[in-house]
């Protein structure tokens, strides 16, 4: 596993690597050493994009592998620009004239 990806990242290779059966949450975190609660929110955002299941308590990575491809080609196109171009942050590009986001 490469030390640079994102605990998104990890949970979600884990998740495909593994995707031969479901994990409970606190699983995931025990085995990638990471903070159940950061899980919990990182399982649910990929939920919305509907790249993993989840039936109560367990979570798998989604069969649907147009959504993964499709998703894994949009992560790559960011990742490029940001190593082309350098990761965009906004609060430097912050001015007293930009409404907060809700």
């Amino acid at each position: 596993m490469c030390e640079s990806q994102t605990d998104t990242e990890r949970i979600a290779a884990f998740l495909h690597e593994n995707d031969h059966r479901a994990w409970k949450m606190g699983t995931i975190a025990e085995r990638l050493g990471l903070d159940t609660d950061t899980v919990s929110v990182i399982l649910s955002r990929l939920k919305e994009r509907g790249l993993v299941r989840h039936k109560s308590p367990y979570w798998a990575i989604t069969d649907d592998n147009d959504q993964l491809r499709a998703a894994y080609r949009l992560h790559r196109h960011h990742a490029a620009a940001d190593e082309q171009y350098g990761e965009e942050r906004l609060e430097e590009l912050r001015t007293d004239e930009m409404e907060e986001i809700q």
